[in-house]
């Protein structure tokens, strides 16, 4: 009797028999800027301690880039180092529709597979495509469920994701691909208790994804029984850690695979911050720049969607004053607040001595929100404030969508800026950094990754 074929031998089928031929143009520009966002937030990242507490705690070493370190690692070290570094700051890509980080999880992964068993570039740039592709089509099985459940997708769907990405890279059969998909299942992992004090937790979590994702496709590779239905099966991934979701929707991880691309429509940031915020702090410099005196505002009320409460607006006296720069980052009122004073919230903005400062936190304790049932979150970012001066005179302002989505992508001229400037951040020579910017606009024609050891300064 012939058995049906589950979800991961169909992606494993697919995505073992694509080429870059196969790829639209479309989808490797969107994966060249993912890895030139990622390897400039590399650079911004390298001096954090969040960081080299990372690199101080691991053992091996091996001949893989730690993008702006000096210290080679093996290859699950770099992977880790890569992924915490590119999320660190919160400043990476994400996803509309069904909200996660995509290349945190999956570029560390591919590179280190890539510069540990000297595969090309072109192996490498397929192995973003799919492996972005694959987080985003996971993603959209369970919307909502894994929050739901206190599991944090990036660290879970995130090693689905590094999986996929490795295994095409190093050129895993449909067979291996399969087990490797298996094995990632047993090692995703990261819980949202990161949320009550700003913990660095979540930092972990794309790195540990990337490294489990590098580790499932090796094991994979050597054929490890794992199951085929990891998926489907009774004891499934969705059903751990999506249990609320009662019929996941795996059509959306099948339908069209190989044909269609989720991963071309990947967001990038503006800001260093939570993405459903970006739209608020839109209006609250739009406020600002209207010449709005914080001082005679009395209070700002915001029209929000219900998704965004738990992790944004709640506990809102917390979120009034969070206990550190990073915690500020997830403080859907500090953002708006910090955006009207600095009209910006770059990296600048989340530092602890911002976080305490007296003139930001007077507005954003005025500032509060109310549910709006209409609202198209996830599907679409909004923002809104209505404002009300202490004379009584009210002002009212909206953003209908995320600049850096994909209803006003941002132009690669833009994210080169954002690279350009996080090299500066990060305080890395220029002429550096014009280096490996010229490397990842170049990967897919490079011989080797070879070049990456240039980047360990």
């Amino acid at each position: 009797m012939t058995q049906v074929q589950t979800v991961s031998e169909r992606f494993a089928e697919t995505f073992a028999n694509l080429t870059l031929d196969d790829i639209p143009d479309k989808a490797k520009e969107i994966a060249v800027n993912d890895l030139i966002d990622m390897a400039g937030l590399c650079i911004a990242a390298r001096q954090t301690d969040y960081v080299t507490k990372i690199i101080d705690g691991l053992d091996a070493a091996g001949p893989c880039t730690a993008i702006g370190h000096g210290r080679a690692l093996d290859a699950a070290g770099a992977a880790i180092v890569n992924g915490v570094a590119t999320h660190g700051e919160d400043f990476d890509d994400t996803l509309e529709g069904a909200p996660i980080r995509v290349g945190a999880m999956v570029i560390p992964a591919v590179l280190a597979a890539c510069e540990r068993f000297e595969r090309s570039g072109a192996d490498a740039l397929l192995g973003i495509v799919c492996g972005l592709e694959a987080i985003c089509r996971f993603n959209h099985i369970a919307p909502g469920a894994i929050h739901r459940a206190g599991f944090h997708p990036v660290g879970v769907i995130g090693a689905l994701g590094g999986t996929v990405g490795a295994s095409v890279a190093l050129g895993l059969n449909a067979q291996q691909m399969t087990s490797a998909l298996g094995i990632a299942g047993s090692l995703s992992s990261g819980i949202l208790e990161y949320l009550t004090d700003g913990a660095w937790t979540k930092r972990l979590h794309p790195g540990w994804a990337a490294q489990s994702g590098l580790r499932a496709a090796l094991w994979g590779r050597e054929d490890y029984f794992a199951p085929r239905t990891v998926f489907e099966g009774g004891h499934s991934f969705f059903k751990a850690f999506a249990p609320s979701y009662e019929n996941p929707r795996f059509d959306f991880a099948t339908a069209t695979l190989g044909k269609e691309w989720f991963m071309e429509h990947i967001a990038f940031k503006p800001y260093a911050c939570g993405t459903m915020i970006h739209p608020f702090i839109d209006c609250t410099i739009r406020l600002a720049e209207s010449g709005a005196d914080a001082d005679q505002i009395d209070n700002i009320v915001c029209e929000t969607g219900e998704g965004l409460v738990d992790r944004l607006w709640e506990p809102l006296a917390d979120k009034h004053d969070p206990p550190s720069g990073y915690a500020a980052k997830f403080s859907m009122p500090f953002c708006m607040a910090v955006g009207f004073f600095d009209g910006d919230a770059g990296l600048d903005q989340f530092t602890d001595e911002k976080a305490a400062d007296p003139e930001i936190l007077t507005l954003c304790r005025k500032i509060s929100y109310v549910i709006d049932p209409e609202n198209e979150y996830p599907d679409n970012y909004t923002g809104h404030i209505r404002v009300t001066f202490k004379d009584g005179t009210v002002q009212e302002l909206r953003q209908p969508h995320m600049r850096g989505g994909r209803k006003e992508p941002l132009t690669r001229e833009q994210l080169v800026a954002k690279f350009r400037a996080n090299v500066a951040y990060g305080g890395w020579p220029a002429e550096i950094g014009e280096e490996l910017l010229d490397f990842c606009v170049r990967i897919g024609g490079a011989k080797d990754l070879s070049a990456l050891a240039t980047f360990r300064i």
